[in-house]
């Protein structure tokens, strides 16, 4: 799935620290809003509408509706390493009413968020490291994918549906690829708040 506006992935742009490993990435799209549930401590009950995965052994993107959670989990817990962004802290909770599994415990995970919040003390978002990175980032905003959701159970069609996963797939190749970025070159570019880019050195394996 190449997209406009982001670069190739060529058969050397990740390093030998990651050959026969399979890396699977990983983002999701949600029903409802923090709004709409109470707040974001109420993460559980946002609801999935499609989730996405790119894994590296099988080369392809897979897209879940919400009918097929327990498959998706059964993915990321046979994962040798989840990447995500923001993973941990939001998509798993939303996911976790779905799943049997504990996701958090029972998968090995690189946050790519929160290890550069760690790093920097403050919390960056994708958008900033990919256009700063890659040169392009994300191709539309969360709030599309929740008036998508509504539209299709308003109407009962399935456009909206493929609207949302094409989003999703989208950020899921825009994580892939800032990772591999930071596999290759040690350190992600980002904006910064003085207008400019800044780098941070990173050791992902």
């Amino acid at each position: 799935m190449d997209s406009p506006g982001l670069p190739r992935c060529s058969p050397d742009s990740t390093t030998s620290s990651v050959a026969g490993k399979n890396i699977v990435y990983f983002d999701l799209e949600t029903q409802r809003s923090g709004n709409d549930v109470g707040g974001f401590a109420n993460k559980n009950k946002m609801g999935v509408s499609v989730a996405v995965t790119y894994s590296t052994a099988r080369g392809t993107y897979e897209i879940y509706p919400e009918s097929e959670m327990d498959r998706l989990g059964e993915e990321l817990v046979r994962a040798d390493l989840v990447v995500g962004w923001n993973h941990i802290y939001f998509d798993y909770p939303v996911l976790q009413p779905y799943i049997f599994h504990t996701l958090a415990e029972q998968t090995i995970n690189l946050d790519m968020m929160a290890d550069l919040e760690t790093k920097l003390g403050f919390r960056l978002k994708l958008d900033s490291v990919a256009s700063a990175s890659l040169g392009a980032g994300k191709s539309a905003d969360g709030l599309d994918a929740l008036k998508w959701w509504q539209e299709h159970k308003k109407t009962g069609n399935y456009e909206p549906l493929r609207k949302i996963a094409e989003y999703c797939a989208f950020d899921v190749k825009v994580t892939r690829l800032v990772h591999e970025y930071a596999l290759k070159h040690g350190m992600l570019k980002y904006d910064d708040r003085n207008g400019g880019i800044s780098e941070i050195a990173v050791d992902w394996v």
